[in-house]
């Protein structure tokens, strides 16, 4: 990196004159080397501008990368006969994509997406006077200097607060239960809601429940009528007595039919 900011700044500026008839090349004859001549003389300024990038923690090559791009958009929308210079009007298309590389990459969850908050994202902290959060004295002036209303202070000074923490981070083995810190994943109020253990489950369910039709329906008529009554019907469970009499065996009869039928119930869709 050192080797290559050596070399942009080594290569010649251009004159005023130089510069207008290369811009005239490549809008009126789409001479491509006019237009790599002008990019390359003006690779310095990319250089200058992702230094003032760095503070986000994000690589300066990448950062020279993406203003490099904004460089290249810039000498293709330039216009030689508005009588400003490239340096001047490729600043806005150099921060320009590196804003953009920013935002994208500075957290996980993107901090910025309307107009004020990227406004406020690339100014609160050169805004802010002190560490800390702002009084309210602070962010109303915040707010009046941008142009943009004091709940978007708020909103944008608690996202640059706050930290990227991982969805599921284990807690320290060593910790008292107490003291484990929660984590996103903690919050979730299904806590088995894995799409697939629910197909799963869904799966064994319809199996089960045709296997207990298949099996129900091998029975003989008075086993079903007492495993109906005894666990299949919605309102009050019938006794062992009121089977009994209705059938006039015994309650103990009763008892051995309904432990054989649920016996053949099992061994029916276990063996399936």
């Amino acid at each position: 990196m050192d080797a290559y900011i050596q070399r942009v700044n080594d290569l010649p500026y251009l004159t005023a004159d130089e510069e207008h008839e290369l811009a005239t090349r490549y809008q009126e004859q789409g001479d491509l080397a006019a237009a790599q001549q002008l990019v390359l003389s003006h690779l310095r300024y990319v250089v200058r501008v992702a230094r003032g990038y760095m503070g986000y923690g994000l690589p300066l090559a990448d950062l020279i990368q993406e203003g490099t791009v904004g460089l290249m958009k810039a000498v293709k929308r330039f216009d030689p006969n508005v009588g400003v210079r490239l340096v001047s009007f490729s600043v806005h298309w150099i921060k320009a994509e590196m804003h953009e590389f920013v935002l994208r990459n500075w957290r996980i969850v993107k901090v910025a997406t309307t107009k004020a908050q990227r406004k406020l994202f690339f100014n609160l902290r050169s805004a802010k006077k002190r560490l800390g959060w702002n009084t309210s004295e602070e962010v109303n002036a915040i707010a009046n200097d941008l142009g943009v209303p004091v709940q978007e202070v708020r909103r944008m000074e608690e996202r640059l607060n706050s930290r990227d923490i991982s969805f599921d981070l284990p807690s320290d083995e060593g910790s008292v239960e107490s003291d484990k810190a929660l984590v996103p994943a903690d919050y979730l109020s299904a806590t088995k809601a894995n799409p697939e253990d629910q197909l799963e489950s869904q799966q064994w369910e319809r199996y089960t429940q045709e296997a207990f039709r298949q099996a129900f329906s091998t029975l003989d008529d008075r086993a079903q009528i007492i495993l109906e009554k005894r666990w299949l019907s919605q309102g009050e469970k019938a006794t062992l007595s009121a089977l009994a009499e209705e059938f006039s065996v015994s309650p103990e009869r009763i008892r051995q039919l309904e432990k054989n039928a649920i016996d053949k119930l099992k061994a029916a869709i276990l063996g399936q």
